[in-house]
């Protein structure tokens, strides 16, 4: 009966300890995302879209590992292709409204 306790117990320490560094990855992603997008923004603001592009790629690639609310994540990779496109286009408004809203929506996960 004791070595049973023992099992159960290192099993549940095991699965504590790899949920916690699942959402420990899933903050990092998030973070990488909001950082990027927010060096995006500002780059966008410069009219600096080449730099932007960049950091835009980068953010995607973040934005992949971000796990929460699907709806939520779908809504804000949307919104930083919508960002991309318009930073594409030249156009800082449309560009820059939208990768804001993205950064709001990682900040709200």
């Amino acid at each position: 009966m004791n070595i049973f306790k023992k099992i159960t117990t290192v099993l549940f320490l095991a699965v504590a300890m790899t949920s916690s560094a699942f959402a420990a990855e899933a903050n990092t992603s998030a973070a990488a995302a909001i950082s990027h997008l927010e060096k995006a923004i500002a780059e966008v603001n410069k009219s600096d879209f080449n730099s932007a592009q960049v950091h835009l790629k980068a953010a995607r690639s973040a934005s992949e590992q971000v796990t929460g609310n699907e709806t939520t994540l779908k809504q804000a990779y949307a919104n930083i292709i919508e960002g991309q496109k318009g930073a594409k286009l030249g156009d800082v408004k449309k560009s820059a409204d939208a990768l804001n809203k993205a950064v709001e929506l990682y900040k709200s996960l």
